[in-house]
């Protein structure tokens, strides 16, 4: 590969991780949520949430989301915070439930930085 060519990867995968910061929810904003009774939703796989979860949180497997969250969540204003393992399916859980008319939906991110929210030891 060429100069240019490592630069224009370069600057996508750049581009893509200031994206993706930028849709997190802010520590502050996130309490704040929590404080008014925010449900905290852990959008990865089943055997992930059995082997270490966060405490208060449920988990919803992102490929049963839109199947679930109704019986969850009926209420489309209640505030759900989400995470994953990295930031990326909560992010993607985000959209879809924008989508499905649920209008305080946040993404809290990466485990270590929902922890970290929440205030876990295991954080």
């Amino acid at each position: 590969m060429n100069l240019v060519t490592w630069i224009v990867i370069v600057g996508a995968v750049v581009a893509f991780l200031l994206l993706k910061r930028l849709s997190l929810v802010t520590t502050a904003t996130a309490r704040e949520w929590l404080n008014k009774g925010a449900l905290v939703i852990d959008v990865r796989s089943e055997g992930e949430f059995q082997e270490r979860h966060l405490p208060g949180a449920i988990n919803i497997p992102l490929g049963r989301l839109g199947d679930e969250i109704a019986r969850r969540a009926p209420d489309k204003e209640q505030a759900i915070l989400l995470h994953c393992l990295s930031g990326t399916r909560s992010g993607m859980a985000k959209a879809r439930l924008k989508q499905m008319g649920y209008r305080n939906v946040f993404n809290l991110g990466s485990y270590g930085r929902a922890a970290g929210i929440l205030g876990s030891p295991n954080g």
